[in-house]
């Protein structure tokens, strides 16, 4: 008995560490599949023993987030956790012959919103369940937290706040090395650590509030479904959800996995949840522990796990820091083959214990059904090798150790190399900059280290180097032409994907459209070059505006510019009016294809660059639904028609609003 109190004891301590990690820092100390490993560890001990700590995560929800600049605050509903199951049979059982509905169960920092009279009043973070810290002054930071709404009756929302794959991936890396977080989640709750005077980089992080539930609203709505179409009509953003009984739980829940597992679901997912359609049976439940056994049942994927050995640690340098992947045997896992996981720096090397090349045994799981992650290693008594070099350009190399989680990173100390501009042509070439297919990071590096690419003006002249691309691996005529056709299409963009890909600190999306809305590229260029600042701009202010001057006063980025402003055509856009005045505050939902713009973020920057509104879901705000199939049954069709909302295509578009 004692040997197991003290297991109890060693997971309980082992496990809230692991949780103050998760909701606070920047480096996960333990993977999701190892700590719901060791949580059902606990469950069964205590259950055996009948003992239980105080302290226990079996016992609590969450934990006391590492944020200073707000007071604590009580709750008015508690914010418990659901349960939780990997066997759809319990979910199914759950469920009863009651109708639920699926969600996503959103992987980010649940926040609960209070409104009085139509106003804003509070919003909290989870904290504990019972508490949680009064944030409120980053309502203006945060997409999808309206401040004022229609409905005049006291409400209480709970949702998540989230970061998407993408966008993570952007915005990590423009943070130093030091400050880089280690998943979207941890980004989430770093940013809303912020103080008032950083409301501006919050909004840059393009964090989005989605309403998962309303928790309480003065009106008679017994239907959990018809709850959430009303937070859609007052403007909310509100959680995908599926309304589905036991029977056909186990379809849905496939479908559901299917379209993460294809990345079609780009916010992070470490679950799904299912929730009563009836809250009148729903709020009946008892509370057990810190669950309210009736409020809903999170469903967690049963990891796969494959076996493999390591093939080597390639070791791949990018920015400044040189980062070991491991390279193993093919395994097949969740349908698709993976042969690298990245082990992200060298402390993590150290906490699974990697070893030497074809002498260890590794474990492989896909986090969130997304990404590869070696989750155990077998070193077999072996160590690996730190290189003393850097892999691209062969100068010394030095470890560096983070002073806020004592991280160890591998860093290369030629200011000149190659490899460290990586990440700037990524962002050259991304989506919100000069959006050009077919040039990945793969294929960058290995442009680099060929030589055809020098710098951003040197990717408007590949054609130079046809019959050498055409003989690379992945590469062809097909290829080559069609990563031809991008960069020429390429060469006429707008001032904000311009201003956005050329990296210019403190500057992102947001920023750049602020840019563009107020001038063109004449008048951008001779700010630059008479010092004049750029504070004018709304959301600008001193530190971006300085940070744009003093980007310039650099003679390498001045030649970068230059040389960009022979290669591309920048659109002078018009203002556009509609037929009654400016089309100031029209809000728009642009869906499915399109084919004046060159895609649909080109057409939201387009209606934003002009005084428009551009939202994601169909609600009472909407103005116009543009979608060029005015007679789908979609759900935000379906939507617009229930809310008598005008469907329009996207030429009806241009011959409504464009003079």
């Amino acid at each position: 008995m004692e040997k197991m109190r003290n297991r109890i004891k060693e997971l309980v301590n082992k496990l809230n560490e692991a949780s103050e990690a998760y909701y606070n820092d920047k480096d996960e100390i333990m993977s999701n599949y190892e700590w719901d490993r060791l949580y059902d560890e606990l469950v069964e001990l205590e259950k055996n023993a009948n003992y239980v700590l105080p302290e226990s995560p079996t016992q609590k929800t969450g934990t006391v987030e590492n944020i200073t600049n707000g007071r604590r605050e009580q709750h008015e509903f508690p914010a418990l956790s659901l349960a939780k199951t990997k066997q759809i049979e319990e979910l199914q059982k759950w469920a009863e012959d009651k109708e639920v509905w699926v969600t996503g169960k959103y992987d980010g920092a649940t926040l609960v919103l209070s409104y009085t009279d139509g106003i804003l009043e509070s919003i909290l973070t989870r904290g504990n369940g019972y508490e949680g810290t009064n944030i409120t002054f980053m309502a203006e930071g945060i997409k999808g937290i309206p401040r004022k709404i229609k409905e005049k009756g006291h409400m209480v929302i709970r949702g998540e706040a989230t970061i998407s794959y993408s966008d993570f991936e952007e915005i990590n890396n423009t943070i130093d090395d030091d400050d880089k977080y280690a998943n979207p989640r941890n980004l989430v709750a770093g940013s809303l650590g912020l103080d008032a005077t950083r409301i501006d980089l919050l909004k840059e992080r393009k964090i989005t509030f989605n309403a998962f539930t309303l928790v309480y609203t003065v009106k008679d709505i017994k239907s959990w479904g018809k709850r959430m179409d009303f937070l859609d009509e007052l403007g909310f953003i509100t959680v995908d959800r599926e309304l589905t009984n036991a029977n056909k739980l186990p379809g849905v829940i496939e479908k559901w996995t299917a379209n993460v597992e294809a990345g079609k679901i780009d916010i992070p997912l470490d679950g799904l949840v299912i929730t009563y359609e009836d809250t009148e049976y729903a709020s009946t439940g008892s509370v057990t522990g810190h669950h309210a056994t009736r409020a809903g049942l999170a469903y967690k994927w049963e990891d796969e796990v494959a076996e493999t050995i390591l093939d080597h640690i390639e070791w791949s340098c990018a920015v400044s820091t040189i980062s070991p992947v491991a390279v193993f045997d093919e395994v097949q896992l969740e349908g698709t083959k993976v042969t690298r996981a990245s082990l992200c720096n060298i402390s993590e090397l150290k906490r699974l214990g990697i070893g030497a090349d074809r002498k260890t045994k590794l474990k492989i799981i896909k986090a969130n059904k997304i990404i590869p992650k070696c989750i155990e290693a077998d070193s077999n008594g072996t160590m690996f090798t730190i290189p003393v070099q850097c892999p691209v350009c062969g100068a010394d190399t030095k470890i560096h150790i983070s002073t806020t989680s004592q991280t160890e990173t591998l860093h290369c100390v030629n200011p000149s190399c190659t490899a460290k501009h990586i990440k700037k042509f990524e962002r050259f070439v991304s989506k919100s900059g000069m959006d050009i297919d077919g040039l990945s990071r793969e294929t960058i590096v290995k442009f680099i280290n060929k030589g055809f690419i020098h710098d951003f003006s040197d990717i408007f002249h590949l054609y130079k180097f046809k019959n050498e691309i055409v003989r690379l691996d992945g590469f062809g005529e097909k290829s080559y032409n069609n990563l031809i056709n991008a960069i020429e299409k390429a060469r006429n963009t707008t001032l904000s994907r311009f201003i956005t890909s050329l990296g210019i600190p403190m500057i992102g999306v947001d920023a750049a459209k602020k840019i563009f809305a107020t001038m063109g590229i004449d008048e951008f260029v001779e700010r630059l070059e008479m010092e004049k600042s750029f504070e004018d701009i709304d959301g600008i202010g001193y530190e971006k505006s300085k940070s744009i001057l003093n980007w310039y006063q650099n003679e390498k980025n001045r030649d970068v510019l230059e040389k960009l402003l022979q290669e591309i055509s920048i659109e002078k856009i018009q203002p556009l009016l509609s037929k009654d005045g400016a089309l100031n505050n029209i809000v728009f939902v642009i869906t499915g294809d399109v084919h004046h713009f060159k895609n649909r973020e080109e057409f939201k920057e387009y209606v934003e660059s002009h005084g428009g509104k551009v939202t994601g879901s169909v609600s009472g705000k909407t103005n116009y639904l543009v979608n060029n199939d005015v007679s789908s049954t979609s759900g935000k069709n379906k939507k617009a028609k229930e809310l008598n909302i005008p469907i329009i295509s996207e030429d009806e578009f241009m011959r409504l609003f464009v003079n």
